[in-house]
């Protein structure tokens, strides 16, 4: 059994269907602009409006603000191997396309079998921060979803189905079907408007904080810190995302550095100054609250601009929705046409170029998760998934370089092999600040992937068929 076999990086550039798509392919729409957009839509959301009160209630304190410049830190590293990833090798899938080139099919499987899982389960999470702060704002008109409706399964609390979450769901699919441009455009228009709230949080904000909330700055000690730093990496997702779209780009090879270390840089930041703040108006023991930076504004008496933030956050966490399950989508198209899942997941729409199949058959996934799982477990998982795929990424820059020097590479990761070294030590300690039940998850999936792997992707892989 040949496990290891590889795809040239020039078979992958000209991957045709294998017939499943009738012979559409890809739109080529988008450019830099709208990758960096699409980075911003994906990190800028459940991670600053969600994700940040429960980190600074439960992890780091005031602290919260390392726990991001660490997980920053190993970002960037990561961010600069997936740059060359992607100027390299612009084709659907992520990392799961990078893997195949890097290291054979065995891998890539795992990288595709853990990014279904990171883009799956961070889109059943994102479904539910919107549901809260949806569900806040229906509150403020007097308007109130059944509470058997109203949040995932827990019978002790009354809550079957998380209704709102599912509609969500269902709504962007249907944009995702209508076409890479469409989708595009509505993600920029969202972003435009997820960052001017951000920014109205830190104007209004800045003027409340009292330095005494920053004490103690450590109250979970450093240790406390390193686990914020691997339970907010969830908000990270995003540049990973972007990279799916590699495909779908103009001119890959200069457009896609700049569309993921961009949008980067620009989150970053923000996450930097929002948790200053946020950390700084309320003493953190309060922040264990669904939407933390609306409850900000509240607590100062803001309510105005916390209603104002309410619908920011809906608009921001859409975005971070709809581009993660763009990437799923792409990742499935990509697999399936390698013949590792069912062809009739490449299939696409010939008016749209859209995999409009594989989509809705995703969305349906996702709407099922999201409404009966809790969202601390995803958020962890989501974590995990998107750390291991780093570390491959990271490791698979090293090996291309030897084993595969020729190659025109758009961009190139500066002082190799220590950056890419750097990404995988960053990130492997990330991975062992989380929960055994995390680890104990993830091995199960893994260990399911591999069933289907042996029972129906070796077989029909598009590599068996052509005997190589």
């Amino acid at each position: 059994m040949n496990l290891f076999r590889r795809k040239s990086v020039a078979t992958l550039l000209g991957a045709d269907d294998g017939g499943h798509g009738g012979g559409v392919r890809l739109s080529k729409s988008l450019g830099a602009f709208d990758l960096a957009m699409l980075g911003v839509g994906c990190i800028i959301g459940t991670g600053i409006f969600v994700i940040t009160g429960v980190a600074a209630a439960e992890h780091a304190g005031p602290a919260l603000v390392l726990s991001f410049i660490i997980a920053g830190i190993a970002c960037v590293f990561a961010a600069l191997c997936y740059s060359e990833f992607a100027s390299t090798v612009p084709a659907a899938g992520s990392a799961y396309t990078y893997s195949y080139a890097a290291f054979g099919e065995l891998l890539a499987w795992i990288l595709g079998w853990d990014l279904i899982l990171e883009y799956g389960v961070a889109a059943s999470a994102v479904a539910s921060g919107w549901s809260g702060y949806f569900q806040s704002l229906l509150n403020g008109f007097g308007l109130h979803i059944p509470h058997a409706l109203s949040s995932a399964f827990d019978p002790a609390n009354g809550t079957y189905f998380d209704l709102p979450a599912a509609a969500i769901i269902l709504l962007i699919g249907f944009l995702l079907t209508r076409g890479v441009k469409e989708t595009a455009r509505f993600n920029t228009l969202m972003v435009i408007i997820k960052i001017a709230v951000v920014l109205l949080f830190i104007v209004i904000g800045v003027w409340y904080v009292k330095p005494s909330n920053w004490t103690p700055f450590m109250p979970f000690g450093f240790q406390g810190v390193a686990s914020g730093a691997s339970a907010i990496f969830f908000a990270y997702i995003g540049f990973d995302s972007v990279s799916t779209a590699a495909e779908e780009v103009r001119n890959p090879q200069r457009d896609m550095p700049i569309g993921i270390i961009s949008s980067l840089a620009i989150c970053t930041l923000l996450y930097v100054v929002v948790s200053l703040v946020l950390t700084g108006i309320v003493p953190y023991t309060e922040l264990n609250v669904k939407n933390p930076v609306a409850f900000a504004l509240e607590y100062i008496g803001q309510d105005w601009a916390a209603g104002l933030l309410s619908l920011g956050a809906i608009a921001g966490i859409t975005t971070v929705l709809l581009v993660l399950l763009f990437g799923q989508s792409r990742l499935f198209y990509a697999m399936s046409r390698d013949g590792l899942l069912p062809g009739i997941l490449s299939r696409m729409n010939p008016k749209t170029k859209t995999p409009s199949v594989n989509t809705w058959m995703i969305c349906a996934a996702v709407t099922l998760v999201a409404g009966f799982i809790p969202l601390g477990r995803l958020a962890s998982l989501t974590s995990i998934g998107t750390l291991f795929a780093f570390s491959v990424v990271s490791l698979g820059v090293w090996v291309m370089r030897h084993t595969q020097p020729e190659l025109r590479r758009g961009f190139r990761v500066p002082w190799v092999p220590v950056i890419s070294s750097l990404s995988v030590l960053s990130c492997g300690y990330l991975m062992l600040q989380l929960e055994l039940f995390t680890w104990m998850a993830f091995g199960v999936w893994l260990i399911i992937g591999l069933c289907i792997y042996f029972l129906y992707g070796y077989r029909h892989s598009a590599l068996n068929r052509t005997g190589k």
